[in-house]
C-alpha cells in the first residue's frame, strides 16, 4: 500500500474542504508546485491532484496549476474533477498528468471509461465517492440511487487500473477512514482499490494496512498532512515496512 499526498485546487490554491462543501475550504497553500515538490521531498511515490472548480463547473478550470505542478516534480500524477470527455483526458495525459480520474462520468456514461481504457491503457482511474454507501456526483452534490459497490462491479472487465473510493461523510474530517467500507467493496472486486477519506494519523495507516490484503494497494491523505496530524515521511516509512514483511 502507498501513502498518495492529495492537492486540491481551488482558484489556484490548494485547500482542503470539509465534506466536499466549498464554502467549507481552508487555504493551506498559494503555490501548488512548491507544495507538490514538498510531497515528493517527503517520500511521496505518487500525487494526487483535484481541480475542485472543474470538478463543479463541469470542464477543467485550474489547468495552469496543473501544469505548474507537473513541471515541478518527478513523481507519477493521477488528475480527477470536470474530466467528462476524450477530449479532455487527452489534453491533460500530453500535459504530463500519469493517469485520470474520471468521477461523475464513470456514474452517467460509462462508455467513456470503456473508450478511455482502450485508447489510454493503464491510465485510467475510476473515482467512487459515496454518502452512506450511495455514490455522489457533480462534486459530491447529488446522491444517487446507485449504491457504490454496484458501480464499481459494473466497472469490470473495462480495463480500470484502480478505484478511488471515498467515504464524503469522513472527507476533510479527520473521523478516521471506513475500514469496512472499503474492505467491502475491494473484496467485492478484482480492480485495486485506493481508500480515500478521513485519514487523521498513523493509527489509520496502520488499520487500512490490514485490509491491504483484500485488495487495498493505497490511500490518499490530504488534510491530516496539510495540519501536522500525519508525519508524510512516517506514513510512507510505516507502509514500506509492511511492503517488506513476509507474506
Amino acid at each position: 500500500m502507498i501513502i498518495i499526498p492529495a492537492i486540491d485546487l481551488k482558484e489556484g490554491r490548494c485547500v482542503r474542504l470539509e465534506q466536499g462543501l466549498m464554502e467549507r475550504d481552508t487555504v493551506y497553500s498559494d503555490n501548488p508546485a512548491a507544495q507538490a515538490r514538498a510531497w515528493q521531498d517527503q517520500g511521496g511515490e505518487l500525487l494526487h491532484i483535484v481541480d475542485l472548480d472543474g470538478a463543479f463547473a463541469g470542464s477543467p478550470r485550474n489547468r495552469a496549476a496543473i501544469r505548474a505542478i507537473v513541471e515541478a516534480i518527478d513523481i507519477p500524477t493521477e488528475l480527477g474533477g470536470g474530466i467528462r470527455d476524450l477530449v479532455t483526458i487527452d489534453s491533460y495525459l500530453q500535459l504530463g498528468i500519469g493517469r485520470v480520474v474520471l468521477g461523475s462520468a464513470a456514474q452517467k456514461n460509462p462508455h467513456l471509461v470503456a473508450d478511455a481504457c482502450r485508447l489510454f491503457p493503464g491510465r485510467i482511474v475510476v473515482g467512487i465517492d459515496a454518502k452512506d454507501g450511495f455514490v455522489a456526483i457533480h462534486g459530491w452534490q447529488d446522491v444517487t440511487g446507485t449504491k457504490a459497490v454496484e458501480l464499481a462491479k459494473a466497472m469490470e472487465g473495462y480495463g480500470v487500473t484502480a478505484i478511488i473510493y471515498t467515504d464524503i461523510r469522513r472527507d476533510g474530517m479527520l473521523s478516521g477512514p471506513n475500514i469496512e467500507a472499503t474492505r467491502e467493496l475491494a473484496e467485492a472486486i478484482s480492480i485495486p482499490v485506493i481508500a480515500s477519506g478521513g485519514v487523521s494519523s498513523l493509527a489509520d495507516i496502520e488499520r487500512l494496512l490490514t485490509i491491504e490484503k483484500s485488495g487495498v494497494t493505497g490511500v490518499i491523505t490530504g488534510k491530516a498532512l496539510y495540519s501536522g496530524a500525519l508525519d508524510l515521511r512516517a506514513a510512507v516509512a510505516l507502509a514500506k515496512g509492511n511492503r517488506r514483511q513476509p507474506k
